[in-house]
């Protein structure tokens, strides 16, 4: 049986947990998943939630991955205009990172990236085209300079939400593509080591 003392006791609990709810509530109404609700300006990349993961065939045994940090971005958008919106991107080859000290600094050197001589990769869009079936995703066309050599490459784009949080706007976003590490001029251990590299990127955006 539920004395009063017990009734009063569950009651502040669940005003309390009530209380919490709609916080949590109010809280994720202030974000939105609708890509017009964007607000209009230039944003920089958030580095340290910005990432490139990349893997790879590895012998036809496994799929190795690795990831490259300290990206920076700079993107400029206007809801009202997506297709007008710019984006570039300057990676560097010394953030590259993996689980093998070893395979880290094989990758480095001319086998590879030959960082010393191309210490950093860029992006730059030179076009951006909303699915008009699905607004939130997006095919972002741009030139790719990588290895000393440049190649157009696409984007597939996912807006995940934009909001303040922590006193400053932000936008989130995915982002895929593949490309071939031989067209790039780096060929070493084709075909054992696979040719094809997926590429999947994070970033989150904060305005300026």
């Amino acid at each position: 049986m539920m004395t009063r003392k017990h009734f009063l006791r569950f009651t502040s609990v669940g005003t309390v947990a009530l209380c919490l709810i709609g916080g949590g509530v109010v809280a994720q109404a202030a974000f939105t998943k609708v890509p017009t609700e964007v607000q209009a300006g230039t944003y920089a990349l958030d580095s340290s939630h910005g990432k490139i993961t990349w893997s790879v065939n590895h012998l036809g045994f496994s799929t190795y991955t690795g990831q490259f940090s300290g990206v920076s971005a700079e993107l400029t958008i206007d809801p009202a205009n997506p297709s007008a919106a710019t984006l570039s991107a300057t990676v560097p080859i010394s953030g590259l990172d993996d689980t093998s000290p070893g395979l880290k600094t094989h990758l480095q050197t001319p086998d590879f990236f030959d960082a010393a001589q191309f210490p950093t990769a860029t992006f730059v869009a030179t076009s951006i085209s909303v699915d008009a079936s699905d607004p939130t995703e997006a095919d972002v066309v741009g030139n790719l300079t990588l290895h000393g050599v440049t190649k157009p490459v696409t984007l597939d784009v996912k807006f995940n939400q934009a909001g303040a949080m922590r006193g400053a706007y932000r936008l989130g976003f995915d982002g895929e593509t593949t490309i071939k590490r031989s067209e790039f001029g780096m060929a070493y251990g084709l075909p054992a080591i696979g040719d094809e590299v997926e590429l999947h990127i994070e970033g989150e955006f904060v305005k300026q």
